[in-house]
């Protein structure tokens, strides 16, 4: 290739020199007529190599079912590898034509030289991008931090890269570059440490399978609750539920604390827990004649009947004296009204009756006695899950009057101002 591109930019120079040209002259328009044709000559083989791998990668594309090459043309790979074959021309022209011009021959062939360099990495950096699309559109990848993986060859190629630029310039063998690098690698550390981190932080994460893309996870420390969208070797970006963005080092998924819900989401429900606070001066034994008022509640009227002739014949057995309501066993109404809500929970078709689901009785607050509903909802999704919950305690705090109870709330204004203070008479009061 040497002796052709000799043959072909040499042959101007002799022909002026015959024609009786001066020796600059001669020089000059050859350097100009050989710079035309070296344009001329690179933009054809280029515009001819550009229209044939595209037209190949077509025609490819079409009769295979893969997205790989597809890829390929859309992330324009074929183009760039379309503009190596003439820069690799000009690289090899240069010192023929710039032959009698050191200074300019040594400038233009690094600067033709970094910019080969630069197109390598750019060409690797479009196939890089090409298997990390292709990857994504497979199921089995989909959710794995990908990104990472390709930053850090990334990162390694353009060190690399750049040591190559570096001894191009300046002359430096690859020898004394490894050599510079490793005087300052305590610098590389301190300006790579997050670099470094996010990698070992993505590897674990990687391994441990502790997040994937579509993951929802929650950390408190940076105000993440949401969906990850993106898992780089830097940051994990959290699409939060007002549609903000939330962007985590990387490095902090493995040194602090965050909720993953996957586990959630692919359990059989999800789970309900809220407590109400029956205020602690409504609880009381039930009489006879409330008790059966409180056998018209169908879902309760079997248990009361069975109950109440259990502790009769325990009275009976034990001749307790009944005239005082605390002797022997008694009912109470939350104890009723606990087991109602048992009921009503195990009828309701919004909960998974295979998980566990009850209504218990909290440690007691100054506020009162917390009454909590533990069950799961068979539907997970946010807003049927939120009506479902809302639904069940809708029904709960409408059926607390029904058990002689009270729901304890803080006054507001207008109690006070209800109130009636009780008038103290003073002597001399008429």
């Amino acid at each position: 290739m040497n002796k052709t591109l000799e043959q072909l930019f040499n042959f101007l120079y002799p022909i002026f020199r015959k024609w009786g040209l001066g020796y600059s002259f001669s020089s000059y328009l050859s350097l100009v007529l050989n710079i035309i044709i070296l344009i001329v000559l690179t933009y054809t083989i280029y515009m001819f190599f550009r229209f044939l791998f595209v037209t190949a990668m077509a025609v490819i594309a079409l009769k295979t079912k893969t997205k790989f090459d597809d890829l390929i043309i859309s992330n324009k790979t074929v183009i760039y590898i379309a503009q190596l074959i003439p820069f690799t021309l000009i690289y090899k022209s240069v010192p023929i034509i710039l032959e009698r011009y050191d200074y300019w021959e040594d400038i233009f062939g690094k600067l033709v030289g970094v910019y080969i360099v630069l197109l390598v990495l750019w060409i690797i950096r479009t196939l890089l991008n090409t298997t990390q699309d292709y990857l994504k559109h497979i199921p089995r990848y989909s959710d794995k931090p990908i990104d990472s993986f390709i930053q850090v060859i990334m990162i390694v190629l353009w060190m690399f890269g750049i040591s190559v630029i570096i001894s191009k310039l300046f002359g430096i063998s690859q020898k004394e570059m490894l050599t510079i690098l490793g005087a300052v690698s305590a610098i590389i550390i301190l300006i790579f440490r997050d670099t470094i981190l996010g990698f070992v932080a993505s590897v674990q994460v990687a391994i441990n399978d502790m997040v994937r893309i579509g993951d929802w996870i929650t950390m408190d420390r940076y105000g993440a609750d949401g969906d990850v969208i993106e898992i780089n070797l830097a940051t994990v970006k959290v699409r939060n539920f007002d549609n903000t963005t939330t962007t985590i080092p990387t490095y902090s998924l493995s040194s602090d604390s965050f909720h993953n819900w996957r586990g959630m989401l692919k359990s059989d429900g999800r789970r309900i827990k809220r407590h109400i606070l029956i205020k602690a001066g409504s609880i009381r034994f039930l009489e006879d004649t409330e008790l059966d008022e409180l056998q018209k509640i169908e879902l309760i009227r079997p248990y009361i009947q069975s109950r109440k002739a259990e502790i009769d014949r325990y009275n009976r057995a034990n001749a307790v004296d009944k005239s005082i309501a605390i002797n022997g066993r008694n009912m109470t109404n939350l104890g009723l009204f606990r087991k109602y809500i048992n009921q009503y929970l195990h009828l309701h078709p919004g909960l998974n009756k295979n998980m566990i689901m009850l209504c218990r009785q909290l440690q007691l607050t100054a506020q009162g006695v917390p009454l909590e509903v533990y069950a799961f909802s068979t539907d997970k999704r946010f807003e049927n899950y939120e009506y479902i919950m809302a639904d069940i305690f809708d029904h709960v705090i409408a059926s607390v009057k029904y058990f002689h109870l009270e729901v304890y709330e803080m006054p507001s204004e207008s109690n006070f101002l209800d109130y009636e203070l009780p008038v103290r008479k003073t002597k001399g009061t008429l």
